[in-house]
């Protein structure tokens, strides 16, 4: 029974960063992955699903912009550049790559069978190592919808055959309102479907700002979305070639496709820990600041259910990675910036406003209109939108949350985000020098509009 350094069991982008740190460090690694190395993010969720959102947004940029026409969009040349960034669902090049890097490449399913040293069967075989890792992700969600299950998956799409799709549907029907069900319902109106999205909450994006969600709204409603907020699908039946779903509120849709945006669930059951006295908490695994589950034993990503995005994972896996090293990282989650790559690109960071009243905070707020109080919208589109807010701590005098709406957002929060994490006061923000002309400027102004 082979004996090594770690065995990493998943191998997406938490597992990989994982992997790949330790075999720098000459460890002995194992790595386990049942399906593609890469995980879900590389085949199935955020590179097909930001490749095939650039290509339309592209198209609606070049319409804001002075002196363009509107340009043309090759549906078949996009599908088969999506299709080369993730490799053709193919993985051999990944394999090879880690089995130069040193690594002992497990391509099955894992199971953990015993501990002291603990002990992994992949596929029947046995192997020991002196830590674990597991980073076995997340999946999607099927709702309690009648008739759902008899349905194929030519009618039913989760993530992996939206972003994997080959024609676009005339007609769809998005269940939920995260950030799967916002992208994808735009993505999809953008190419031509005439899409209808069924959110139970009151609100699309409803864990973020009330105004943020209102932008977001009115946005959908300029794209040609039918939203129906408050309501969920209750059947859906197969009707022709597509499915006709009725709403508890007693309206029908009719749609080629029903795309399941409506949530995910960590994957750390079936693994074998609750037989060794591992604790699950429902399917994730619960993880202390060091993102231990037990000694020896680790998690990162999805499964451990804390704040489910690939930064996050990979936040994690460099803790893990050295913490198993020899150090002593302890994660902090303020401060991680959340992202919905729509055009405009949405954003929050932070608490909302109704977070921070319930912990106490003395709450000061501020909001700007990017497009009345800065040039850069307006070298950037004839007709621009974008906001901005802030959240600030009135006693401490720093910001506690923010949130935007506009363009090229996901690399802008990331200010925020640092001001957060650090609590850099507002007053040395306010006396920061931000370029000219940046969309950084709209901090400057929504900063000195704060009752500090």
């Amino acid at each position: 029974m082979e004996h090594l350094d770690a065995i990493v069991i998943g191998m997406g982008p938490g597992g990989e960063t994982v992997a790949g740190r330790l075999l720098d460090a000459g460890k002995r690694v194992a790595v386990v992955e049942r399906e593609l190395i890469g995980g879900e993010c590389g085949y199935y969720a955020c590179v097909p699903s930001k490749t095939l959102i650039r290509s339309p947004e592209a198209r609606q940029s070049a319409v804001e912009a002075a002196g363009l026409d509107r340009p043309g969009l090759d549906w078949p040349a996009l599908r088969a550049h999506r299709d080369r960034m993730i490799r053709h669902l193919d993985d051999s090049a990944q394999v090879e790559g880690y089995e130069e890097q040193g690594a002992l490449v497990l391509k099955g399913t894992a199971r953990v069978v015993g501990r002291d040293p603990w002990r992994v069967a992949v596929d029947g075989d046995e192997y020991t190592a002196d830590h674990v890792v597991v980073a076995t992700g997340s999946e999607a969600v099927r709702p309690p919808i009648d008739g759902l299950d008899a349905l194929g998956p030519d009618v039913v799409w989760t993530n992996r055959e939206a972003t994997t799709l080959t024609e676009i549907p005339g007609r769809a029907l998005v269940v939920g309102g995260g950030a799967v069900a916002v992208e994808l319902g735009q993505f999809l109106a953008r190419m031509g479907s005439r899409v209808t999205v069924v959110q139970r909450g009151d609100r699309l994006l409803d864990r973020e700002d009330p105004r943020l969600c209102e932008l977001v709204s009115e946005q959908f409603d300029r794209d040609g979305v039918t939203v129906h907020l408050g309501a969920q699908v209750a059947s859906a039946v197969a009707d022709g070639d597509g499915v006709v779903a009725t709403l508890d509120t007693g309206e029908r849709v009719h749609a080629d496709v029903i795309v399941l945006g409506s949530g995910r669930r960590p994957r750390g059951d079936g693994l074998g820990l609750a037989e060794l006295g591992v604790g699950l908490d429902r399917t994730a695994l619960p993880v202390d600041d060091r993102c231990a589950v037990a000694p020896g034993l680790w998690a990162v990503g999805d499964v451990t259910a804390r704040l489910m995005f690939t930064h996050v994972a990979k936040y994690q896996g460099r803790l893990v990675a050295a913490n198993i090293l020899g150090g002593d990282r302890r994660a902090r989650y303020t401060g991680v910036p959340r992202v919905v790559f729509t055009h405009p690109e949405i954003a929050g960071v932070g608490m909302t406003v109704e977070q921070a009243r319930d912990q106490g905070v003395d709450v000061v707020t501020a909001e700007v209109d990017l497009a009345a109080s800065l040039a850069r919208p307006w070298t950037h589109a004839t007709d621009p939108r974008g906001t901005l807010g802030v959240i600030a701590d009135r006693e401490h005098g720093v910001l506690v949350g923010a949130w935007a709406f506009g363009p090229m957002v996901s690399e802008w929060i990331n200010t925020a985000a640092v001001a957060i994490r650090s609590r850099i006061p507002v007053r040395d923000l306010i006396d920061s020098t931000p370029q000219f002309p940046t969309f950084n400027e709209g901090y400057l102004i929504a900063l000195e509009r704060l009752d500090l």
